[in-house]
């Protein structure tokens, strides 16, 4: 069954495959993940009645803290910690089939940037030795060695020296793609020291104060980083630990994802309804390249998601861990 998503989620072009595949998947997990099928028991869920994938049950994202979430009984390759915060308890996510993520990350970015191969990457963000179980920074690893242009990539955290002086030097050739990608307190810091524009650098921002500046919404933070990198636009990549694949915003704050994914709303005091288009709620995701952990999970943040398949991140319920991927409203 594995084998069979692995060659097919990939290819979805349709709502209807996308519900066909999103059922089969629920019905496999259900039948081979211990903690999701012990979940949907005891809410009472009657798996014969679910015909569409929007009434599938999304599982609460806090059990990645509490439990092992594999679907299955194979050999785990690879362990993701979230960052977390001091003394609270961190999320892990243990992937059994690392082509796949790698598969869906890349995917993921090229749907909508292009080949990753035309790309110099400027990461502001812990470097592998520092954060050897952070998803993101494996990501970012993986899109650095997809480009044609390795020996100017690089982890910059801590270096602004250095990265600002690439920085001048890229960002006056026109023919080149550059992507700088970091933790926002890290951007935010960077924009305090630079003097030029970086009207041909890709800013993408990953979300993160770690307690290192004071929380603020999505706009806020993309006002301050445009006027002082002289940009039009700040662009932002949503993922989490939890999640094999990304969604990304291209300036606007509205998310898109690929056709492996969905986006629906929850209502905030009844976590099992869902919204209808457009209202704000709790953010549910479905990640059908999650097949080996659970594909269907509820997260902590708040949002809104349309008919057309996009959403936008408004903030984070009031109980939940200031995460490394997120932003906050204050």
């Amino acid at each position: 069954m594995l084998t069979k998503f692995k060659n097919i989620i990939f290819d979805i072009d349709s709502d209807e495959e996308f519900n066909r595949i999103a059922l089969e998947m629920f019905i496999y997990q259900f039948e081979n993940n211990n903690v999701y099928k012990t979940y949907t028991d005891l809410i009472g869920c009657d798996i014969s009645q679910i015909n569409h994938f929007t009434q599938i049950p999304f599982l609460p994202i806090e059990f990645f803290k509490t439990h092992k979430i594999i679907t299955g009984n194979a050999f785990i390759q690879a362990s993701f910690g979230s960052s977390g915060t001091t003394g609270s308890a961190r999320s892990f996510h243990h992937v059994t089939d690392m082509d796949i993520y790698e598969k869906s990350a890349i995917l993921s970015f090229e749907r909508y940037y292009g080949s990753l191969s035309e790309y110099t990457i400027l990461a502001l963000l812990p470097s592998y030795t520092e954060r050897q179980d952070s998803s993101l920074v494996w990501m970012t690893n993986l899109f650095i060695s997809k480009s044609s242009f390795k020996q100017d990539c690089g982890f910059y955290l801590g270096n602004h020296s250095e990265l600002l002086n690439k920085l001048k030097i890229l960002s006056s050739d026109a023919s080149r793609k550059v992507l700088l990608l970091g933790v926002s307190f890290a951007l935010l810091d960077l924009s305090e020291e630079i003097d030029f524009p970086l009207n041909k650098v890709i800013v993408m921002e990953t979300g993160g104060m770690k307690g290192r500046r004071k929380e603020m919404i999505r706009e806020e933070l993309h006002e301050i980083l445009m006027k002082k990198f002289q940009v039009a636009s700040i662009h932002s990549e949503y993922g989490m630990t939890e999640l094999l694949s990304q969604a990304y915003s291209q300036g606007n704050g509205v998310f898109r994802c690929s056709p492996w994914m969905r986006v629906l709303t929850r209502e905030t005091n009844d976590p099992l309804s869902i919204t209808s288009a457009g209202r704000s709620g709790g953010i549910n995701m479905i990640d059908l390249a999650n097949m080996n952990s659970c594909a269907f999970i509820a997260t902590q943040d708040t949002g809104k998601c349309y008919d057309d398949g996009t959403f936008e991140i408004t903030g984070r319920f009031d109980y939940a861990e200031t995460r490394g991927c997120n932003l906050m409203v204050t």
